[in-house]
């Protein structure tokens, strides 16, 4: 049976382009870090909203070149250059398995009060790649946003190929000439100074390429004439004037694990650029020009969405500088909307690993460098209100990869291995979450149809105005109880933070020394990696089984 996914249940059609752009054609508002010296492209897949009678196919969820995809889960699962190579040739399912949206697809007129489409950005966790998201980001798009989905060329995606500007390509040129391969880079687990270093560089490419990712979006927006390597693709120019993302704030942040700890990374330096909170920062992580318009677009009104955040990288004692700093969202300036611009949701496997939710709790209070998450924090000193907590969430019975399109893919995985069910339950949950936090915050998005409401929550229905079978306020997704919606409990981040560990996973960070700390020592990432490389058995399974 080949794996499938089930339609997206938003008003719109689902259109989707992959672009690929080389980089001395997009201004950058930060210099390039010294280990990205080789990446001579960013590489992106885009879904939007499309006309409903457009034309076009369905796109496959393997990445082409397919066979060289498939070998690099292999390797990835250990199974050797030579037994891997032998197994991408197997014709199985997988390669047959298509995503529910549409190439080249005409994108849809914008019916927003702006005239434009709201806009996110979603970066992909360990051994992702742009499609891996594909089920979240082309639900968002059947609700009326355009999401683009970079693939990170740092070694954390599973394999990543980058055509040569300079290269000439027919029709029929192979891949081996046209392209460069940047395999996965495994990284040992030991919280080690050179653990924390490589991490460290990892993050220095993808919040690097954040910024050209945006400046691509801009010129998009802006009808500007650029090369697309992608030949297959169809003319941008459909794009132009058609995406919410020159007003400040605009732009939707979200990412998946180590994508979501990105983000954080991303959003943080930006914010603070040549701030005096920064200015004896030794090793930064990106540095754009204040003067910058991505620095004009982040703002405390970005709202921002985290996956499974993985924290390893943030308590990286070189990091410090960033870690006691706020998320933009809780700034102490007089629009700062707190926790009410803030969505995280954690699969049962990463709220369970107590630990690093104490750390994920210390990562969305407004004092992150403060051992324990005090409640009386959460007020803005610009106008001595209340900041509102973050809508910090849990979904019972659910594992690491069900964020991913994995677990919609492979649900025998995530039961067997993980213990986790209805994989599909899980991506509903999130979806009500992230659409309801957008209209919570002003972004105009489609109704949210009762399909991904069989879950609970409809005493809260206003069904006058739900005739068409959806519902424009779906606040019920972030009341503060443990009944009424199935498998979807919220957590209380007052008094989390002492079972975290400290700065480093095995020294004193500078916090209260009163506090009283542990001796955990989570291996920066044997987890985030462990349930991430599911992934790999998932795809094997399908080819070789």
């Amino acid at each position: 049976m080949i794996p499938y996914f089930p339609d997206y249940t938003g008003p719109y059609r689902v259109g989707t382009v992959d672009i690929e752009v080389p980089i001395t054609e997009l201004a950058s508002p930060a210099p390039a870090p010294s280990n990205a010296a080789e990446i001579r492209t960013i590489l992106v897949r885009v879904y939007y909203p499309a006309e409903p009678n457009t034309g076009g196919r369905k796109i496959h969820w393997l990445p082409t070149p397919q066979r060289q995809n498939v070998s690099a889960y292999a390797q990835f699962m250990g199974l050797g250059p030579t037994l891997s190579g032998v197994v991408s040739y197997l014709p199985r399912h997988m390669y047959y398995t298509t995503i529910p949206a549409y190439k080249n697809a005409t994108i849809s007129t914008p019916k927003t009060p702006s005239g434009r489409w709201p806009t996110a950005i979603f970066s992909h966790g360990l051994a992702g790649c742009r499609n891996s998201y594909s089920y979240i980001a082309g639900s968002l798009a059947s609700y009326g946003i355009v999401v683009f989905c970079p693939e990170h060329r740092d070694g954390s995606a599973v394999l990543t190929m980058e055509r040569n500007p300079a290269t000439k390509v027919g029709r029929f040129t192979p891949w081996r000439d046209i392209a460069k391969t940047h395999p996965y880079i495994r990284i040992e687990h030991d919280a080690t100074p050179e653990v924390f270093q490589a991490r460290a560089n990892q993050l220095r490419i993808r919040t690097w390429e954040m910024g050209l990712v945006h400046a691509c979006i801009l010129a998009m927006d802006r009808g500007n004439t650029f090369t697309n390597l992608n030949q297959s693709t169809c003319s941008l120019d459909q794009f132009k004037e058609k995406m919410d993302v020159h007003e400040p704030g605009k732009i939707i942040f979200m990412g998946h694990s180590f994508g979501a700890a990105t983000m954080v990374q991303f959003l943080k330096s930006v914010y603070y650029a040549e701030s005096p909170e920064l200015k004896d920062f030794k090793a930064p992580l990106y540095t754009p020009s204040r003067s910058s318009e991505i620095c004009a677009q982040v703002t405390p009104k970005s709202i921002t969405i985290l996956l499974d955040i993985w924290c390893m990288p943030l308590f990286d004692p070189s990091m410090s500088a960033l870690l006691h700093l706020p998320l933009p969202v809780y700034a102490p300036v007089v629009d700062a909307p707190g926790g009410t611009a803030l969505l995280a949701v954690e699969s049962e496997q990463f709220y369970k690993w107590t630990e690093h939710l104490h750390a994920t709790a210390r990562v969305l209070s407004p004092q992150p460098s403060a051992r324990i998450v005090d409640g009386a924090s959460f007020v803005n000193p610009a106008t001595q209100t209340s900041f509102t907590p973050a809508r910090f969430f849990w979904v019972e019975r659910s594992a690491h990869l069900n964020q991913s399109d994995f677990g919609v893919l492979f649900p025998w995985v995530t039961k067997k291995v993980f213990s986790a069910d209805e994989p599909e339950r899980a991506l509903r949950l999130n979806l009500r979450a992230q659409l309801q936090v957008l209209r919570d915050n002003g972004v105009a998005v489609a109704k949210t149809s009762f399909a991904e409401c069989l879950d609970g929550g409809q005493d809260d229905f206003d069904f006058s105005q739900a005739a068409d079978g959806r519902v424009n306020d779906d606040s019920a997704i972030f009341r503060d109880c443990e009944e009424g919606i199935d498998a979807w409990a919220a957590i209380d981040i007052i008094g989390m933070g002492d079972k975290s560990p400290v700065l480093g996973w095995n020294q004193n960070d500078g916090a209260d020394s009163g506090a009283e700390t542990d001796d955990a020592t989570l291996k920066g990432g044997e987890q985030a990696e462990a349930v991430e490389s599911a992934v790999a058995p998932a795809q094997i399974g399908a080819v070789v089984a």
